[in-house]
């Protein structure tokens, strides 16, 4: 039998060093290293060759790893978390330095901003004249309600984890309907990353909704290594083990792992 072929891309990791700093909300607080070199030795392992590193809420702002990571491996690039005043000077140099976006995280009960109020339409205009994106991973309600505010912002947006991982109701609650919504109109993808936490029979049917709407063209794949939370029940395999079997078309694999390769590094 002949192994299917790797993707090429990563789109969401998180790599970390225990001096770093955690917030003080942090959901968990893990008491080991996953350093760059690991993940690009699992990388490397399974036939992966280039890695995206998402910025993780346990750090909040404290950037400082991701971009030393970036100056020194050029197969990564990296989303962060600002706050929401940072100037246009600093996002410019962020970009030129293999940064692409801003995750942007809330707890599930939080309140959005004011969407419509100055200072979150100024951070959103500076992201999209800096060519930086927006990932967003919040729940269903909130979903619905910045998807839309976003429209004419001409800002690029990232869905993490199907779209699904905080979404009550599952695919027929207001938050995926509004990620159905948002692909359908241009400027949005999303990831297929962490269905291990996501109901394991469920994933198949999210992935094919995803694709019916999106196409390859909008839907990334990402690990979500190491795994936070969960590492006694997943490894890398396992990920891209379940990447297959929810999408067994290999030229549909491919095609995503285009587009991820363009969105982030062209």
């Amino acid at each position: 039998m002949i192994a299917p072929e790797p993707p090429v891309i990563d789109a969401h990791c998180h790599v970390f060093t225990r001096a770093m700093p955690f917030t003080d909300s942090a959901w968990t607080r893990p008491d080991y290293d996953y350093p760059v070199e690991t993940y690009l030795a699992e990388l490397d392992a399974h036939g992966v060759s280039f890695g995206v590193v998402t910025a993780a809420s346990l750090f909040g702002e404290y950037n400082d790893y991701t971009l030393s990571v970036l100056a020194r491996h050029r197969r990564l690039r990296a989303t962060v978390m600002l706050d929401p005043d940072t100037g246009p000077a600093e996002m410019a140099a962020l970009k030129t330095q293999g940064v692409c976006g801003i995750r942007y995280q809330l707890p599930v009960a939080a309140p959005l901003p004011d969407l419509a109020g100055y200072r979150f339409r100024r951070f959103i205009g500076r992201l999209a004249d800096a060519g930086l994106h927006i990932e967003l991973n919040l729940s269903g309600a909130q979903l619905a309600a910045i998807l839309p505010a976003l429209d004419d912002s001409g800002i690029d947006i990232v869905v993490d984890h199907f779209g699904l991982l905080r979404a009550e109701r599952g695919m027929e609650g207001e938050g995926f309907r509004a990620v159905l919504d948002a692909v359908e109109r241009g400027r949005t993808r999303v990831k297929l990353s962490a269905g291990f936490r996501l109901p394991e029979d469920a994933l198949a049917g999210y992935a094919a909704r995803l694709i019916e709407v999106a196409g390859p063209e909008r839907l990334f794949w990402g690990s979500d290594a190491p795994f936070v939370g969960c590492e006694d029940r997943i490894g890398y395999a396992g990920t891209l083990q379940t990447f297959y079997r929810i999408v067994p078309d290999a030229r549909m694999r491919r095609q995503m792992s285009d587009a991820a390769l363009r969105f982030y590094f062209f």
